[in-house]
């Protein structure tokens, strides 16, 4: 006679995204401190000055405008609006938004929106005269922004897993590491595809578009992995190269309902924004979607810190019970 039963409640249920989510805002409403960096950060970009590069690439756009015409088969009118759009693009862009930086970086709502006036005038603007100054001004907002996202990584993980945070020193290193790490991948892997696609397309559109679709269903299993290969630095005190390994695991073993998990964060941070987004930069309203933004992302990210100490504890018990030969649950995402 069986005994199914028995071995079944051997493995507890697998996490569920409910759970989860609810935890990561019972948490950042019982710590509301840790919404603090990304609202400083939102405060810097909305009321403080502004580095702009609009003179700094004023005489390549001028010189593009005189050339194209004799050059590309253009019609003067179509130059004349493209550069408009161009002047206006660089004009309007802030080059302190480098500062939310990815994978890890401090949220922000603020650093995707179009400056203007605000609530107290307009703010000041400080040009990039040379071209040296802005590489250097661009690898030293990058590097802050990684550090600063370390630290609210981190802030956020404490609250979630206090037992195993890493001490501040460590936090910061692996982060470099692991930002580094990414920005090497995206440029060893990612520009020989974008060269590639744009070869394909200009011999056949159809093949190209193909190519497109098979590389949409790649993206599709890689966003797990790609999206907790940090999570492994904060949560279980990892190195960069064994967090990112971790994710690959977590990703190959729960791929359907970590995927969903994914889907229902970004929704809710997409549907969210959204709202926060509605009032002005000129509008002290905008003040409440900084904080309702700030609140919202450090939920859903302390969710996922939640989610993915849960899920990597059950699949270790799982791993464990299969090398013992005995039966394992489906991952169930409810």
């Amino acid at each position: 006679m069986q005994t199914p039963n028995i071995e079944t409640k051997i493995l507890p249920p697998p996490p569920g995204i409910i759970g989860s989510l609810r935890a990561g805002f019972d948490v950042t409403a019982g710590h509301i401190t840790a919404i603090l960096l990304p609202v400083l950060l939102d405060l810097f970009l909305w009321l403080g000055p502004r580095l702009s590069v609009e003179k700094l690439v004023q005489p390549a756009l001028d010189y593009m405008q005189t050339a194209l015409p004799t050059n590309s088969g253009l019609q003067p009118a179509d130059i004349a609006t493209m550069m408009t759009m161009y002047r206006q693009a660089f004009k309007a862009f802030n080059l302190l938004a480098l500062l939310r930086t990815f994978p890890v970086g401090v949220s922000s709502i603020i650093s995707g929106r179009l400056p203007g006036l605000t609530p107290i005038g307009t703010p000041a603007i400080v040009q990039v005269d040379t071209y040296v100054n802005l590489v250097g001004l661009i690898f030293l907002l990058i590097v802050i922004g990684w550090i600063c996202g370390g630290f609210y990584f981190r802030w956020v993980a404490a609250l979630v897993s206090p037992e195993t945070t890493p001490s501040i020193s460590r936090t910061v290193l692996q982060t470099l590491f692991f930002s580094v790490l990414w920005v090497a991948v995206l440029w060893i892997l990612g520009l020989p595809v974008v060269f590639t696609i744009t070869l394909i397309f200009m011999f056949n559109s159809v093949v190209g578009e193909v190519v497109l679709v098979i590389l949409a269903f790649i993206s599709m299993w890689l966003i797990v992995p790609v999206f907790f290969s940090p999570h492994g630095i904060f949560v279980k005190s990892q190195n960069a190269f064994a967090s990112v390994l971790g994710s690959f695991q977590l990703a190959r073993f729960t791929l359907p309902t970590s995927s969903l998990f994914i889907v229902v964060i970004f929704l809710l941070g997409y549907a969210s924004n959204f709202l926060w987004s509605i009032p002005t930069v000129d509008s002290w309203l905008t003040l409440v979607g900084i904080l309702g933004h700030a609140f919202v992302t450090t939920a859903l990210l302390a969710a996922s810190f939640k989610y993915y100490q849960d899920m990597t504890a059950w699949l270790q018990t799982v791993l464990a019970r299969l090398r013992n030969g005995m039966p394992a649950n489906p991952v169930n995402p409810a």
